[in-house]
């Protein structure tokens, strides 16, 4: 037998871009582990991905073109060939964009399935430019946070080194559960804390299992952080605890932001809106104003509410106040994504085509169900993507794609809620079938993903697939070239990526971006703002209609300021991912299910019991949007008013046929467009029949 090794990328939506070595044999993958030698991954993987072969290798995977034979949700479908899958979506494209409605009435619909630049974000969008579709928004995730972030410190979300995190004496992760989602700076800021005993202080309203790990943890009301953030200015501020020298050199605003906290904020009050007391919050603020190196490690869960994007830009400013950036490792991380300076507009190409209009992905059901200006959606492309589990309001996505004449086609690895709405299914490879490039947005490598075995059954990438569209559309053939000239294109960019050239990239498949070591974006106070500096008071913010200073906004479903909708819902649901899935990828694999078990509903033990409700209980949680089945779980991990639902689970596999999304609402966020799914009032009661809770029941 030929016995070689390949080296691969984790293509998950993960901070953390592993680098894989997969180990084929006559032709089959045998073994897949995580590279040694890589500077960040060394040497293992997550528990979603050590499995890996058993999702390539499943005899569920979707490995030939499939046309609908059943009704729309049914999932009942006969084999075609790809010649007639392909020329059935050419037509229907041509014949819609010939139409009174214009090729506007086409929308694709993708997010980060896989975050290789090819396969994400290249011909895909060639292709949709070109035919002059709707254009989508991607906002599920990270937009509210970034446009916060940036308004703050500058374009490109820089931030602090992973690498120089185990130097650090102070560690926040704020809003992170980054034992779980972000494994490998998790093992760095354990060595922090094993070196020269670091303090480890998670800020979550949930005890996760980061916060269980760590030295301190504080549970915060959900939505509240920038109130939290703005109670330790006042502290610092107040006690002469602020980094004069830094404030001067590195910032613009800090005076009227000094003015708004000291009369605005008092511990006192913080305390009444985030539920914490006024003795965790002096403390706190001294420790991270005098223990340094100190960093914050942001991320995207507490964004995901109404002013999850200002929540973020308050946040930011704590690291200049105390002169954190002076440090290797210190100031904040929310993402490392800005310092990659990938050529993207070449690769992506949105001069293509006429203008056209822009569908936020968070609002997929008002778009589908014709409540959005403009023509009609007659066509949806699904790729990378499962939007009728994970997107919200899920009821209404559900009604849009039942409508029997929207034509929807989906490019998928395996039968997903979404397949089963398809009109044509379209078998897509896997991570070791298709040749990519990756960055990362949780450290500083670029990464080559070499194939590791051809392609199974009749799958195809999502680059083979728009070419051969583009060939029946008839489109300009040099718009579709072969993936080794987007490399090419994709690496001709800026300063970060000097010499780094394809050649180059294949024989050492990853190579550190060029940046100092450590790298210390901010230490001389200079930012990438229109001013120069960090940003406490921001001329663009106000440009823009927001507050130009740092402020608390709270959440739209929020039981202080709503009280009329917490007297029906008084319980805010949070539903973070649950560890054995992402987002719902794996959420079909027989492993990763029997780990996960039954979907549950974590409250506090008074919430429980005065809905009658135990351990162990079938429940129901329900708001004017829809309702999801679960476990009832006593675990102590949340307080009283709160309630979590970790997810996604499939709609399809679990009691009542939905899941969390079925609750979550279509509203965006203060900035950046983003999603709300943890700004979300419900009520739990015991579930109709505590016998059958089978998928069908």
């Amino acid at each position: 037998m030929a016995r070689v090794t390949r080296r691969c990328v984790c293509p998950l939506d993960c901070p953390d871009t592993c680098q894989m070595l997969v180990t084929v044999e006559d032709g089959r993958a045998v073994d897949l582990r995580g590279a040694k030698d890589h500077p960040f991954t060394r040497g293992f993987l997550c528990g979603k991905m050590a499995p890996y072969l058993e999702r390539v290798y499943s005899p569920e995977r979707l490995l030939q073109p499939l046309r609908r034979t059943g009704p729309k949700g049914s999932g009942r479908f006969e084999p075609i060939s790809w010649d007639e899958a392909l020329d059935q979506i050419a037509d229907r494209f041509r014949a819609i964009a010939r139409s009174s409605d214009g090729p506007e009435a086409i929308l694709p619909y993708s997010y980060y399935g896989t975050m290789g630049k090819l396969q994400s974000s290249s011909l895909d969008r060639r292709f949709f430019h070109r035919l002059g579709a709707s254009r989508l928004d991607r906002t599920i995730c990270a937009s509210a946070g970034t446009a916060g972030y940036e308004y703050t410190v500058g374009r490109g979300r820089l931030g602090a080194d992973p690498m120089a995190v185990p130097g650090c004496r102070l560690i926040i992760n704020w809003g992170s559960n980054t034992a779980q989602t972000n494994s490998h700076l998790w093992s760095l800021m354990v060595e922090a804390r094993k070196r020269h005993g670091a303090t480890l202080i998670a800020i979550d309203p949930y005890r996760s299992p980061t916060a269980a790990r760590s030295d301190w943890h504080i549970p915060i009301r959900p939505g509240t952080d920038a109130a939290l953030a703005l109670g330790l200015m006042h502290v610092i501020w107040r006690d002469g605890l602020q980094d004069d020298d830094y404030l001067s050199r590195g910032t613009i605003g800090a005076e009227p932001l000094r003015a708004r906290v000291l009369a605005e904020y008092p511990p006192d009050r913080v305390a009444s809106i985030t539920g914490i007391d006024v003795n965790t919050i002096e403390t706190l603020a001294r420790r991270y104003a005098t223990e340094h190196p100190s960093l914050i490690r942001l991320n995207y869960g507490l964004q995901r509410h109404g002013g999850g994007g200002m929540a973020v830009r308050t946040i930011a400013c704590l690291p200049a106040i105390v002169g954190a950036w002076r440090h290797p490792g210190g100031g904040a991380l929310l993402s490392t994504s800005g310092t990659y300076d990938f050529a993207m507009d070449r690769l992506t190409r949105p001069d293509l085509g006429p203008p056209a209009r822009t569908i936020n992905m968070n609002q997929l059901g008002a778009a589908l169900t014709g409540q959005l200006p403009g023509p009609p959606i007659r066509a949806l492309y699904v790729y990378n993507s499962n939007p009728a589990a994970v997107a919200p309001d899920q009821n209404q996505v559900l009604a849009g794609l039942r409508r029997d004449d929207l034509f929807t086609v989906v490019h998928e690895q395996f039968p997903t809620d979404t397949v089963d709405y398809a009109d044509l299914v379209l078998p897509a490879t896997t991570q070791l079938e298709h040749l990519d490039v990756h960055g990362s947005y949780g450290h500083h490598f670029v990464l080559w993903n070499e194939p590791a075995i051809a392609p199974r059954g009749q799958a195809r990438s999502n680059n083979d697939v728009f070419r051969a569209l583009a060939l029946r559309l008839g489109f300009e053939p040099e718009l579709f070239p072969d993936d080794e000239q987007l490399i090419a294109e994709l690496l001709d960019g800026g300063p970060s990526l000097r010499g780094i050239t394809p050649q180059r990239l294949r024989a050492e498949a990853s190579i550190r971006l060029s940046l100092p070591t450590p790298f210390l974006p901010f230490a001389d106070g200079r930012f990438p703002t229109p001013s120069g500096k960090c940003e406490l008071y921001s001329e663009r913010m106000k440009a823009d209609g927001f507050d130009p200073l740092p402020t608390y906004i709270p959440p739209h479903e929020d039981p202080l300021t709503r009280p009329d909708l917490a007297a029906r819902y008084p319980l805010q649901l949070l539903s973070p991912p649950r560890s054995q899935f992402l987002n719902s990828t794996f959420a079909n694999q027989q492993r990763h299910r029997l780990q996960a078990g039954d979907p549950t509903i974590e409250l506090a033990v008074e919430d429980a019991h005065s809905r009658g409700l135990r351990d162990g209980d079938w429940a129901e949680v329900f708001n004017d949007r829809g309702s999801f089945r679960a476990r009832v779980a006593l675990t102590g991990s949340v307080q009283p008013g709160v309630a979590v639902a970790c997810g996604i689970y499939w709609n399809k596999l679990v009691p009542g046929r939905s899941n969390a999304n079925a609750t979550t609402a279509q509203t965006l966020t203060d900035m950046g467009g983003g999603a709300t799914f943890f700004d979300n009032l419900v009520e739990v009661r015991p579930a109709p029949d505590q016998t059958d809770q089978s998928p069908s029941g």
